[in-house]
């Protein structure tokens, strides 16, 4: 019993040895005793026995080690040897792969990349804590926290940050949406407070806008300037300058963006540590997960998508940081029901998988955006959005009402909106007076 948790079979260099061991962790799984006979009996009805050596090698192996005391010491230097075994393995098939013809650089990076991650993955750990020691660390945490209001990363909406107590390190968190519904947006602003209120370390990797368009959404959102007009380059003169002041205000803050296209869950690991180790990395967004390439593209689509999200939660626990990824829902939400369009769990495309490893799964869902303009503003829909926390592990699930301003590409907490806080202020720029001669 002290023993199985930190080796299995394969551990073992010798085939007598894995077979031998095999045998063991069977009996002990089928609530069997286990004794020398016993196990000549298994091996003998498995025809095996001549295979391990006869019973003079059970005999050898019975007395080549006296102090039983130290089996747990002695299965950590088996584990250790087999450790390396599969390292100089994997480490000869990254040489082997190197020397193909015809193998690009991207590639065998990603394949030798997985390959450490994935022998790194399947170390198995002794490490119980008794309850005692447990209490003690309980404690600590407790006193940590003790009237800290900022027990995780706020996202700067109020209402969300409240019912889920911010984004806590070490958690995965979805936020998946239909296309349109700014779930981009929602990230970025997310993102934007964090690095601004929060003065954190973000980074968002963006598998598919181009880092100027990011640019351009973050210093609108700021700065509550018109993205359209931005893009066409009819911005007034007051808010040109609005704009250089914004860009200046984002220069000063540890934000960090990655807009290269078909990244790896090894490459954004790769480049998430060093940003944790040098800048003390605090939130990684990723946006979105459908285009993260998976490490075995002829694995089911389904089973590429649950790898993906497993990878994303064990690295959120490694670098003890907040994972958001966004995702996409699938078609069903548009079908309507008893429901109307309103975004449900079984909704989340490619793989269940997503919904089982996200500590917490939230939709972003705008009613508006299913009905055409003179029916939402019958309906007082216009701008209206919600915030679906449908799963959230360590706590209740609600919705969250926030309005949406899409010339800004910027979500508003309500009050903030009924207040009219977030309204075009230029300050001593003056206020807009048409579009500029050139800009």
């Amino acid at each position: 019993d002290d023993v199985t948790p930190l080796l299995t079979a394969d551990d073992f260099y010798f085939d007598a040895n894995r077979r031998i061991y095999r045998h063991l962790t069977d009996m002990r799984r089928d609530n069997s005793s286990i004794d020398l006979l016993l196990l000549v009996n298994r091996l003998q009805n498995a025809d095996e026995l001549d295979a391990v050596g006869g019973q003079e090698y059970l005999a050898d192996v019975m007395h080549s080690v006296p102090v039983m005391y130290n089996a747990v010491h002695y299965a950590n230097i088996v584990k250790d040897k087999s450790t390396l075994r599969q390292l100089i393995h994997a480490g000869s098939l990254i040489i082997q792969d190197a020397y193909a013809p015809n193998v690009s650089t991207k590639d065998l990076l990603n394949r030798a990349s997985m390959q450490v991650l994935v022998l790194a993955e399947t170390q198995t750990s002794n490490k119980v804590t008794d309850m005692s020691s447990l209490m003690m660390e309980l404690t600590s945490y407790l006193h940590s926290v003790a009237g800290d209001e900022r027990n995780g990363v706020k996202t700067g909406f109020k209402d969300l940050d409240t019912l889920i107590d911010g984004l806590h390190p070490g958690e995965l968190v979805i936020a998946a949406a239909r296309p349109g519904m700014g779930k981009t947006a929602f990230a970025l602003n997310i993102a934007e407070n964090v690095a601004f209120t929060e003065n954190n370390t973000v980074m968002f990797v963006s598998l598919e806008m181009d880092k100027i368009e990011l640019a351009r959404r973050l210093v609108c959102s700021r700065g509550h300037i018109d993205s359209g007009k931005m893009r066409k380059g009819f911005l007034s003169t007051a808010e040109q300058g609005k704009t250089w002041d914004i860009m200046n205000e984002f220069s000063q803050v540890k934000m960090f963006i990655d807009d290269t296209p078909g990244r790896t869950v090894a490459e954004i690991a790769a480049v998430s540590r060093r940003l944790k180790r040098q800048e003390d990395l605090k939130l990684l967004v990723i946006d979105y997960l459908s285009l993260i390439t998976p490490e075995d593209t002829n694995d089911p689509r389904q089973e590429q998508v649950a790898k993906i999200a497993r990878r994303l939660k064990i690295l959120a626990r490694e670098l003890h940081v907040p994972i958001l990824c966004l995702a996409q829902l699938n078609r069903q939400t548009e079908a309507g029901g008893k429901d109307g369009n309103r975004p449900r769990l079984s909704h989340l495309r490619e793989s269940g998988a997503i919904e089982q490893d996200a500590d917490v799964v939230m939709f972003i869902h705008r009613e508006d955006v299913y009905l055409d303009k003179e029916k939402a503003a019958e309906k007082d829909l216009i701008g209206r959005a919600k915030i679906i926390v449908a799963k959230q592990r360590n706590g209740a699930t609600d919705d969250i009402d926030l309005y949406w301003k899409g010339e800004w590409t910027r979500f508003l907490d309500p009050a903030k909106h009924h207040e009219g806080e977030y309204v075009e202020d230029f300050g001593d720029y003056g206020q807009p007076e048409g579009p500029p001669a050139d800009f």
